[in-house]
C-alpha cells in the first residue's frame, strides 16, 4: 500500500461553519443587507456556496451590487475567516516528515476552496488538490478520487487512505476508490453503507492512526 492520505477539507481539516458564520456577518454589515437577506444566505449557503447563489440573492432582494462583486467579497471574507487548528497543521507536517503523500479532495467551487487552502496555510502542506467545482464531478465520484491521486503523483491502484466527515462522499467514495477509510463522526450514518475502517472524533486522531501504521 502506498503512503497516500487524501483528506476532505470542510469539516475535516478546516472549520467551515465557524468561518461561514463570521464571513456572512461581515458581508451583511459591509453591504447593509436586511435581516431577511442574511437569514436567506445562512440557509442557502449552509452546505456549500457558489457564485450562482449570489445571483439568486441579488434577484431575490433586488440588490444593486453585482453578483460577481458579492461573490468576490464573500470569497475574500471566507479565506480570511477560515482556520485550521495548529495541532492539525502540526500533524500534517509530521505526516510529510514520515514520507506520506498528502492530497485534498473537496466538493465546492474552485476559487473559494483554493482561497481557503491559501488562507489556512494548507496549500503549502499538500502534494495535490482536486476540487469538484473545477470539473463538475462531486464526491463520491470515482474520477475525482483518480484526479486527486494523479495530482499527488501516485495512482489509486497503489492504495492509500481517505479521511473525511461525509459518510457517502468521503467514506463511500473512498471505498469505491479502493482506499482504506477514517470517518470523523458527526453526521448520521446511512443504512447500507459499509463501515469505515476507523471512526474518530477529531482529525488529529486520524493522523495519529496514519502515523502508527506499519509498512512492509
Amino acid at each position: 500500500m502506498h503512503r497516500l492520505a487524501l483528506f476532505d477539507l470542510d469539516g475535516t481539516l478546516a472549520d467551515r461553519q465557524a468561518a461561514l458564520s463570521d464571513a456572512l456577518t461581515r458581508l451583511c454589515r459591509s453591504r447593509a443587507l436586511s435581516p431577511d437577506a442574511e437569514r436567506w444566505l445562512r440557509i442557502e449557503l449552509a452546505d456549500r456556496a457558489t457564485a450562482h447563489d449570489f445571483a439568486r440573492l441579488r434577484d431575490a432582494f433586488d440588490l444593486e451590487a453585482s453578483a460577481a462583486d458579492l461573490w468576490e467579497e464573500y470569497v475574500d471574507l471566507m479565506s480570511s475567516a477560515v482556520t485550521c487548528r495548529p495541532e492539525v497543521i502540526e500533524g500534517l507536517v509530521r505526516l510529510r516528515a514520515a514520507a506520506w503523500t498528502i492530497g485534498i479532495i473537496t466538493n465546492g467551487a474552485g476559487d473559494i476552496q483554493r482561497a481557503k487552502l491559501a488562507g489556512t496555510g494548507l496549500a503549502d502542506l499538500v502534494d495535490g488538490v482536486a476540487v469538484s467545482g473545477d470539473l463538475e464531478i462531486r464526491k463520491p465520484g470515482l474520477r475525482l478520487f483518480e484526479l486527486a491521486a494523479s495530482r499527488c503523483g501516485v495512482s489509486l491502484a497503489d492504495g492509500g487512505w481517505m479521511i473525511g466527515d461525509s459518510p457517502a462522499g468521503d467514506i463511500g467514495g473512498g471505498h469505491q476508490a479502493g482506499l482504506r477509510t477514517i470517518w470523523l463522526r458527526g453526521r448520521p450514518w446511512p443504512d447500507g453503507l459499509p463501515a469505515a475502517h476507523h471512526v474518530v472524533d477529531d482529525v488529529t486522531d486520524a493522523i495519529t492512526i496514519l502515523l502508527n501504521e506499519t509498512w512492509e
